[in-house]
């Protein structure tokens, strides 16, 4: 009898560490911090507005279109005009949650502000002088009105950093499938996405890196993606590639035959090839994947982790052939799905003109 019951207790301990670990392992995302209306508002129009790009022609929606997912739909990124970016766009969807920015994590989470600068003044981005489009948006009447609803005074380079963050903090995805059955509503996934979600947590093993409320770890991996041969075969792709990594001071830059990731930023050999691990809400929405947009379609990523990844001398010791059957990557697929919630439209703003703007006392 004593045997049976410490055996008895041993299943109900694992089992009781399997709910909690399931518990910690997927997440509805907590809810929005509040933001200040005027400045959503004026955040809202200046995401639209092309007068914050060096050339008068490019918008943040460019490459984070509503339309995409809040990316742009492509491999790789089309950046300032007279260059090509050599990465994925990533869509902006809860963008508030993050730890850290961009594939390779330079820039804090916890600043929006600075990671919208980073997209207005880099060079391959918007190209723009943060006191030149602030003496533009003085011409128009109304942007002069609503800087001073929003932050009680004119259009500054900070004020339209904090403005365009506010907007951002509010694209949050709500009311996922995922979400529904969280709470308890076990009709929210159908029975495929259901096998699917088992497979997540089991077998495919996605749960160790695609947990949280993100359905990312926010670490860094190297899983031997492969190459986008556009990267340098195209030569507006290949300039703005070796102009990025001399700029960010990565060292021998100019021999790299493929992304450095992380590495380029803490300079380890250790996180040569690491990426972040992206955020799975929504991903049924932005197409293609990975970093340099290589794997056009869930179906391709699910077989890529069902071969156990690429070749990489830093390769995730998370990845292994997996061993899926058809019936199962089609289930995984049909979970995937299921990450993603109301779609978050937002028209396009009609944008104020330029007036002349009177100098002087009347």
């Amino acid at each position: 009898m004593r045997r049976i019951f410490l055996r008895c207790l041993t299943i109900a301990l694992l089992l009781s560490a399997a709910a909690t670990a399931w518990g910690q392992g997927l997440q509805s995302l907590p809810p929005q911090q509040t933001q200040k209306a005027e400045q959503v508002e004026l955040g809202k129009y200046l995401f639209f507005d092309t007068r914050l790009s060096g050339d008068g022609g490019v918008s943040c929606d460019s490459c984070h279109d509503p339309a995409t997912g809040w990316g742009d739909g492509k491999a790789l990124s089309t950046g300032y005009p007279g260059s090509e970016y050599f990465r994925n766009a990533q869509t902006l969807l809860n963008a508030a949650y993050y730890r850290r920015n961009y594939w390779d994590g330079r820039l804090a989470g916890t600043d929006l502000p600075t990671t919208v600068r980073d997209h207005l003044t880099e060079a391959h981005f918007m190209q723009v002088d943060g006191r030149l489009f602030a003496e533009r948006l003085k011409q128009v009447p109304e942007y002069m009105e609503m800087f001073q609803k929003a932050f009680g005074g004119e259009p500054t380079f900070g004020r339209t950093l904090n403005g365009i963050a506010a907007f951002l903090k509010t694209l949050t995805s709500r009311n996922a499938p995922i979400d529904r059955y969280l709470k308890g509503d076990t009709s929210a996934l159908s029975a495929d996405a259901r096998e699917g979600l088992g497979l997540f947590q089991g077998k495919a093993g996605c749960i160790q890196c695609h947990g949280g409320a993100l359905l990312s770890d926010q670490k860094f991996h190297a899983l031997g993606v492969p190459a986008n041969p556009d990267v340098f075969a195209n030569p507006l792709r290949h300039i703005t590639f070796r102009r990025f990594f001399r700029t960010l001071g990565a060292p021998n830059a100019e021999n790299y035959r493929e992304d450095p990731g992380l590495y380029a930023v803490t300079k380890e050999r250790a996180d040569w090839g690491k990426f972040r691990t992206p955020s799975l809400r929504e991903v049924s929405r932005t197409a293609p994947y990975m970093h340099n947009g290589s794997l056009a379609t869930l179906e391709d990523v699910v077989a890529f982790y069902d071969r156990g990844g690429g070749q990489h001398p830093n390769k995730s010791p998370h990845l292994r052939p997996l061993g899926l059957t058809t019936a199962e990557k089609r289930a995984l697929v049909e979970f995937l799905k299921s990450l993603s919630g109301d779609p978050v439209v937002i028209e396009r703003p009609e944008l104020p003109d330029y007036q002349p703007r009177k100098l002087g006392r009347n």
